[in-house]
């Protein structure tokens, strides 16, 4: 897994506005707790955070100041609805040594059979891990599989240390009749073709 050191700095200013200024000074609002620890509210770089959060559970080494280093994984990431920007980010404590349960992202390989093809039922599995052994993706290989094969959560092979949490019956991956699925729009058939009252056109009133 991907490890990141940040500088955290504290702050004392909250609120929208203190927000604002906090991002036209390109350094983002977090809060930090977890452990029975009371919350921190920090600044992390803007840019680096941005980049160090590209990747799912990635486990930040936050720099405190003063020699202070804590561990922590993104637990909920606010992002700007328009232009995709983090405004936000609460971080979760974590320590080496430590279990910790995250949704890990599956990776398709290979290619099945013949037409089949290839439906993510789930895009992520749960998983129990050490904190500092979070693995990026769970591959799920496809190659040769024939059409109907199902793979579920139980199927996968884990990373060792690994504990499944999601369902073991639940369907990750469906192979799909390829024949079925390949459907393309035609148009409306000659015949049924659908008029719009007179007088009611598009935008008036």
């Amino acid at each position: 897994m991907s490890e990141v050191k940040l500088t955290a700095e504290s702050r004392t200013e909250f609120g929208k506005g203190a927000a604002r200024r906090l991002r036209r000074a390109h350094k983002i609002p977090a809060v930090l707790y977890g452990h029975g620890s009371d919350p921190v509210h920090v600044a992390l770089p803007g840019h680096a955070t941005m980049l160090a959060l590209k990747h799912s559970n990635t486990l930040l080494t936050l720099d405190l100041g003063n020699g202070t280093t804590q561990l922590a994984l993104p637990k909920d990431v606010q992002r700007n609805p328009v232009r995709g920007e983090i405004e936000h980010v609460d971080l979760v404590l974590v320590r080496r040594g430590e279990k910790v349960t995250v949704d890990v992202p599956v990776h398709v390989t290979g290619e099945p059979a013949g037409n089949g093809l290839t439906t993510l039922e789930l895009t992520t599995l749960s998983l129990e891990v050490l904190a500092t052994a979070i693995p990026q993706a769970i591959a799920v290989s496809v190659e040769g599989a024939e059409e109907g094969t199902q793979i579920h959560a139980g199927q996968i092979a884990l990373p060792e240390g690994s504990t499944l949490i999601t369902d073991p019956e639940a369907t990750v991956v469906l192979i799909a009749t390829g024949g079925a699925a390949e459907t393309e729009y035609q148009g409306a058939p000659e015949g049924d073709v659908v008029e719009e009252p007179a007088g009611e056109t598009a935008g008036e009133g």
